[in-house]
């Protein structure tokens, strides 16, 4: 008996030393991100011309995002949050270089602070820390009933209820209309006029918002309704050309919660201007149902973080859903497509024969992406296709966990 004892007291002195060394490889990591942030905040940019500028302007921002998630990371008793939000932070790492790689100014990489050439690898680090301490909760909560009545704790009943509406909500916080008859004719004004964290839903009637809109950090838990696929239309034109492929995206989102139904989002810049997003999604637990995401390449990027996509359209032509480049083993990323259909769009279909088409390309070395009980429609050259794996909703996403709250239909299972 005695023996038990001290075998329960010795396991549990163990997980805590376990968990105060990843806590403190976090704060270091911390540390580094915040004098990271200042030190390239404080750069001397005379020798920068304009596009090494926007570059520079989006490492400005990723590593205050990189703050954040780093901050989330060290505070949070759940490690599977922390791997998720540590990963965005070696996402956001990687995206300020490709902002300069991007515009072949990769000798501009030199002139920022020597200490970002290693601060991939103190992330590396955190995850490799945190990612045993991810199994230990893992095993612990395994039979552990995880949703309260049928739902998650975030996520309320009158989410559910909206998103099972087949109208659009008559008791909308805010409406927009270009007509002049909601409160704002833009989406951007609405979503600047939001004031709390709450969930505020916001109506988007029928029409065409020719607008960028981007959607920070501090405006969470929005709901953005439309009329439908096709009738509320979101678009944009921005592209590599003229940007990073980071600011490219007609709609970006960074605040949390996020959800949209019945719209359309579009990036019509055209095949010549190469990268052109229509989506950057990097909203933990965000949901699109209903949607529709149209472009050439580079259409949606799925940028960090959770996200589910039910009865959505995605068009393309190259790299059309695309997520940051996985350079680590131990980021929790990957694109999972369940239960869908690939198949040509009506432009392709009368030449199909004419074109060879590929199921995917990998970036970077860990590359994931999975197709599972997805029909390819013979469009898929079929040397492409490989075994999809065991990647479910509920294994990797552990979505039994958030997604039943929002009233979207989903398979935990294959």
């Amino acid at each position: 008996m005695g023996n038990g004892v001290n075998v329960a007291t010795s396991s549990l002195a163990l997980d805590q030393t376990r968990y105060s060394f990843r806590d403190l490889a976090i704060q270091v990591t911390l540390n580094q991100a915040v004098q990271a942030h200042h030190l390239v905040s404080t750069m001397d940019l005379t020798s920068f011309n304009e596009r090494a500028k926007l570059a520079w302007n989006d490492c400005l921002e990723l590593y205050q995002d990189t703050i954040s998630h780093l901050n989330q990371s060290k505070s949070t008793n759940s490690p599977l949050d922390a791997q998720t939000w540590l990963s965005a932070a070696i996402t956001n790492h990687q995206t300020c270089q490709n902002g300069f790689i991007d515009f072949n100014l990769a000798s501009h990489l030199q002139t920022l602070p020597l200490m970002l050439t290693n601060f991939s690898k103190l992330i590396s680090n955190s995850l490799a820390i945190n990612k045993p301490t991810v199994s230990v909760t893992a095993n612990q909560v395994g039979n552990r009933r995880l949703l309260v009545n049928g739902f998650p704790t975030w996520l309320s009943g009158a989410d559910r209820k909206l998103l099972q509406k087949t109208s659009a909500p008559l008791n909308a916080d805010i409406v927009v209309a270009q007509d002049g008859s909601g409160n704002f004719k833009t989406i951007s004004e609405a979503v600047a006029a939001i004031e709390s964290g709450k969930r505020t839903v916001i109506h988007v009637k029928a029409g065409v918002y020719n607008e960028n809109v981007d959607i920070q950090r501090s405006a969470k838990n929005i709901m953005l309704i439309g009329d439908g696929i096709g009738a509320t239309v979101i678009t944009g034109n921005k592209n590599a050309q003229t940007t990073t492929t980071f600011r490219t995206a007609t709609f970006a989102i960074v605040g949390d919660g996020f959800i949209a139904r019945d719209i359309t989002f579009e990036n019509t810049a055209g095949p010549q201007k190469h990268q052109a997003v229509a989506l950057r999604p990097g909203s933990d637990f965000s949901i699109f149902y209903r949607c529709s995401f149209k472009g050439y390449q580079d259409t949606l990027y799925v940028y960090s973080q959770r996200q589910f996509y039910r009865d959505c359209d995605i068009y393309g032509t190259v790299d059309f859903i695309f997520a940051q480049a996985r350079t680590d083993p131990n980021e929790n990323t990957g694109i999972i497509v369940h239960n869908s259909r690939v198949t040509a769009a009506s432009d392709l279909r009368a030449v199909q024969g004419s074109f060879k088409n590929y199921l995917g390309r990998p970036w970077q070395k860990y590359s994931r992406t999975v197709f599972m009980k997805t029909g390819l429609d013979g469009l898929i050259e079929a040397e492409d296709a490989t075994e999809a794996g065991k990647f479910t909703v509920g294994n990797f996403l552990a979505g039994n966990a958030w997604i039943p709250g929002s009233g979207v239909p989903f398979d935990v299972g294959l």
